[in-house]
């Protein structure tokens, strides 16, 4: 059976993001055309746009797509906008389409097709050095967030990250303002699994 990947797309948007109060219409433009089945594993493309977490990597979650959606609504993401994504190759995807210069930072070892992405990758190192970042996006909850992340924010960056203690889960949206302060307020609520190997501590590191 062959699967239509094009109308499954488009379902997706129609009855997951867009029923869901997501009215960006350049992310909903940018999920229509980003092919999600690009960054899921060949055994689990009939998942590609279903409402569930897709796992991608040993412990490493793509979120179903209204949490991306969502998400990406609360950061606002602009064109010509520098980017971070961390262990988020389809918010990437989405995030260059809708002409951000996007940074993707996976996890050591975890290998997806990144040429499908439209980003770059970066290790550590590199990452810190392309830093300060408009927008940073995270797929996968961890349960705080590290200092480090909030400090590559520019001056107005936004993060996007659900924290999660228990079954519990909600995406927050930290901001730094001009003074350097930075501010945070609840988005939504989410249970996306939990970052494997996340430890909260004041240091990027996964």
């Amino acid at each position: 059976m062959t699967l239509d990947f094009a109308a499954a797309r488009e379902n997706m948007v129609e009855n997951q993001v867009r029923t869901n109060d997501v009215t960006d219409l350049a992310i909903q433009d940018a999920m229509r055309v980003v092919r999600r089945e690009q960054v899921t594993p060949p055994t689990k493309l009939h998942l590609a746009y279903a409402e569930a977490a897709v796992e991608y990597a040993p412990g490493y979650f793509l979120m179903q797509p209204r949490d991306v959606a969502k998400l990406l609504q609360g950061v606002q993401p602009r064109a010509g906008e520098k980017a971070l994504a961390i262990a988020a190759p389809y918010a990437a995807a989405v995030l260059s389409a809708m002409g951000l210069e996007v940074t993707l930072r996976l996890p050591d070892g975890v290998d997806v097709a990144v040429e499908n992405v439209g980003a770059s990758v970066g290790d550590l190192a590199a990452v810190l050095e392309t830093a300060p970042y408009d927008v940073i996006v995270v797929e996968g909850a961890v349960d705080q967030v590290p200092a480090a992340w909030t400090d590559m924010l520019a001056e107005g960056g936004r993060l996007g990250v659900v924290e999660r203690k228990g079954p519990v889960g909600r995406a927050r949206l930290y901001q730094r303002g001009v003074d350097g302060v930075i501010s945070s307020r609840t988005l939504f609520d989410a249970t996306p699994p939990m970052l494997t190997g996340f430890t909260p501590a004041p240091a990027f590191a996964f």
